[in-house]
């Protein structure tokens, strides 16, 4: 247990940081349905690309809310600065269709180990 906690960056708690970032409505609202199609498959490929890279341990979208949030990430990142530099090569966001704000948060260093679950309990991928 101790190598995992070491492997994964726990504190003695079992805890460390990451950046959590809500993706909310972007100013660029006038994209035609093609575009916007094109550019939310490019933040999709994104995502794969930073979960490949180990920095994407959580995504999801949010229901339907008056803030205009459409969903959120949890970046395994050590700082705001990595996370902003992550989310550049994001289609969507450089577009502005999304507008992202990135928060400091203390979670379970144990998040990212339920990706490979995942994958076994998927039926199709997006």
């Amino acid at each position: 247990m101790k190598a995992l906690a070491k492997k994964l960056g726990a504190d003695n708690y079992g805890m460390k940081m990451y950046v959590l970032v809500i993706l909310k409505s972007g100013s660029n609202t006038t994209e035609t349905k093609a575009k916007t199609d094109s550019l939310f498959a490019g933040h999709m490929a994104n995502m794969g690309k930073m979960v490949e890279m180990q920095k994407l341990v959580v995504a999801g979208p949010l229901g339907k809310n008056d803030k205009n949030y459409r969903g959120i990430f949890i970046l395994n990142t050590k700082s705001i600065e990595e996370a902003k530099q992550l989310l550049e090569s994001d289609p969507a966001i450089k577009a502005k269709l999304l507008e992202p704000e990135l928060y400091n948060w203390y979670g379970s260093a144990a998040l990212s180990e339920y990706l490979p679950f995942h994958d076994k309990i998927q039926k199709s991928s997006f």
